[in-house]
């Protein structure tokens, strides 16, 4: 059986998802993928920006303002991609329980 390979672009939004919405079991069952793939993606996702940072290349300094925005900024945005992926189940559910009902 051959191993399904996936675009570094489809593997970005994954690992996007995943972080907005704070878990890749969630994103891993949308896409139909594994948990432990999704994980996996996401930490190596984490493993090069640390790389970077850590050579200087992606030097960046914020006021501790900013930095307080940024954090408020990540948990909304994760706050937000946890609600879009509930209302996408519920419709989903709602979908599957009118189509048994016919």
């Amino acid at each position: 059986m051959k191993r399904k390979r996936y675009t570094d672009e489809f593997k970005a939004q994954v690992v996007k998802e995943s972080l907005e919405v704070g878990s890749g079991s969630i994103v891993a069952r949308k896409y139909d993928l594994s948990t432990s793939m999704v994980n996996r993606w996401v930490r190596e996702s984490r493993n090069r920006s640390s790389i970077i940072n850590n050579t200087g290349n992606l030097a960046v300094t914020m006021s501790k303002d900013t930095k307080l925005l940024v954090v408020e900024n990540e948990k909304l945005k994760k706050l937000l991609g946890e609600k879009e992926l509930e209302i996408e189940i519920l419709r989903d559910l709602v979908k599957k329980q009118t189509h048994n009902s016919r």
